[in-house]
């Protein structure tokens, strides 16, 4: 009788498990992604009164915001409108507390922006802005508006992570076997993951010139428009000109392609790191594992050419810290070693990321302490180390990769330089643009002259302020009706490179929130949206959809 017992208890409990592990959360909107854009999305959501899950592979929230990207690329901040201004009016608030001056007074910190001024009163806006305050703006909005975030929430991209019936998604699960149901997803990742799983057409890499009759997408060799290229002539062999001795690290053994034609490269990543140059606020540069000195011999090389820009972009955020970003030739971006990235594995991709995490760390010891580097850099780089009240919890190490641009959709209206350069006008804008046409560099090859150079650098000026269409974030219809995508939007690949700043991720965000809620107060089918309706809730929400 003991045994029956013990029997039934331990079926009971095995039913109850497969119960419990087959269980369907349901939500009106399910937001994948822990960006700035996906929480535009989801605060959005909520306000309009539908119900919202975001579901966020990430444990600290923000993206690139809260990532290090505090030097914020605006572009014409006056068409950055909505939700995306509001976060940059709540640092304005933030910084007007003279307890947020904890390193540095006020006065002291000036007034210099990415293109602009850094605290602008008359909007009350402030551009430039601390890792961890993004974040705390983030946290505050998620609890103000009683957010449901599920984080580290990974999604299963294997077959089995996805239920598709004709062309809408009806659930999605993530690795811990949890299943999620909604009328409509949005993809508010980096990477567009929940985009491929639902079958999705997109796109990885450049177009060739000739597919959307661009000029600046394609291989663009000869072009050299930042001083990121190598103007002085180094060799690329591990003994100098001597093609015998092999090459270097980080210099690729292949041809760059022709000009303007197209390939599967990518523009290369970094980590944008937060630096500090007070004594009591800084932790020195490590050694990391694998370190080799002779990964860093081009840039000895650049050294020796007298080359001395190593500094030019320690842009200064409050509180004498930095927003470094790549400058120059050779810098903290890891030309060339992320091509992989957007299809691989989540193991694969942390690989990835440690590699870049190496690098870069690497990159910085090697400018303090190797002797070849000039006295004066070694010196200057010794007034600097990892910002002590940053990233606590990951060893004072920026959370999240650049990832510049990984997949891009193919969906109903795809975007070109031809919109980006006011060429090509559009019917059904949703949020405004205006940053440069922008790529980092994408490899680093030999010319036929037996010299190393870099390419993929482009930086075009944009006349002026330019729609982006809400085709642009929607799916073809016979692909799938319920998805929306707001960050690897459908573009080009030279388009991205001027849509894909953050302040407009979040106002695409905001956009598809509302589109979400327009489409299931409708039949449910995003294609199906009602422009005018959109148009008007947007506006009424302070989106910016034109100039006069």
């Amino acid at each position: 009788m003991l045994k029956f017992k013990l029997g039934f208890l331990l079926l009971s409990f095995t039913f109850h498990q497969l119960v419990a592990q087959t269980e369907v959360r349901s939500t009106d909107v399910l937001v994948y992604g822990g960006t700035p854009a996906a929480l535009t999305a989801a605060v959005q959501i909520k306000q309009a009164g539908k119900s919202v899950i975001v579901l966020s592979p990430d444990r600290h929230l923000g993206g690139l915001s809260s990532g290090g990207l505090g030097f914020t690329d605006t572009g014409d901040k006056t068409v950055i409108g909505g939700l995306a201004k509001k976060f940059y009016q709540d640092v304005f608030d933030h910084y007007q507390k003279a307890s947020s001056w904890n390193w540095q007074s006020r006065a002291s910190f000036g007034n210099r922006g990415q293109g602009t001024v850094a605290m602008d009163s008359s909007q009350k806006t402030m551009w430039i802005f601390e890792p961890h305050v993004a974040e705390n703006i983030f946290e505050e909005w998620v609890k103000d508006n009683q957010l449901e975030v599920i984080r580290e929430a990974y999604l299963d991209r294997s077959k089995q992570g996805i239920q598709l019936e004709h062309g809408q998604i009806k659930s999605i699960k993530t690795r811990d076997g949890k299943a999620y149901h909604a009328s409509i997803f949005i993809d508010a990742t980096y990477e567009g993951d929940l985009m491929a799983l639902a079958n999705v057409s997109y796109t990885i890499g450049r177009e060739s010139n000739m597919q959307y009759d661009e000029k600046w997408n394609g291989v663009q060799t000869g072009v050299f428009q930042h001083r990121h290229h190598f103007a002085l002539p180094i060799s690329p062999y591990q003994i100098e000109g001597d093609p015998k001795s092999g090459l270097v690290f980080g210099v690729s053994d292949k041809p760059p392609g022709a000009y303007g034609s197209g390939d599967k490269k990518l523009q290369a990543y970094c980590f944008r790191m937060c630096l500090s140059n007070i004594d009591e606020n800084q932790v020195d540069f490590q050694k990391p594992k694998d370190y080799n000195p002779q990964n860093y011999v081009l840039l000895q090389r650049l050294y020796k050419q007298g080359w001395d820009e190593t500094f030019q972009k320690f842009d200064r955020i409050p509180n004498r810290k930095t927003d470094t970003n790549n400058h120059g030739p050779f810098s903290t971006d890891f030309i060339g070693m992320n091509y992989s990235y957007p299809e691989a594995s989540y193991e694969e991709r942390k690989t990835i990321v440690e590699a870049h995490k190496n690098y870069q760390m690497g990159l910085y010891y090697f400018m303090r302490n190797d002797p070849t580097v000039p006295v004066n850099v070694r010196n200057k780089m010794a007034e600097w180390g990892l910002a002590k009240d940053e990233f606590k919890d990951n060893g004072h190490w920026p959370y999240q990769l650049y990832i510049r641009e990984a997949r891009r959709m193919l969906g109903q209206y795809v975007t070109t330089e031809h919109n980006i350069l006011g060429n090509r006008m559009v019917e059904d804008p949703i949020g405004m643009g205006s940053y440069t046409l922008d790529s980092h560099h994408v490899q680093r090859y030999v010319t036929q002259e037996g010299f190393v150079q870099n390419e993929g650098d482009i930086g075009v000026h944009v006349p002026r302020p330019y729609a982006i269409a809400y085709g642009s974030i929607v799916p073809r219809e016979q692909e799938c009706t319920n998805l929306l995508v707001p960050v690897c939007v459908s573009s080009s690949h030279i388009a991205f490179g001027s849509i894909r700043m953050e302040p407009v991720f979040m106002v695409l965000g905001q956009s598809a929130g509302w589109a979400a809620c327009l489409a299931i107060d409708h039949d449910g089918i995003v294609q199906h949206v009602d422009y005018d309706l959109l148009s008007k809730h947007l506006v009424a929400s302070g989106q910016i959809l034109g100039i006069k």
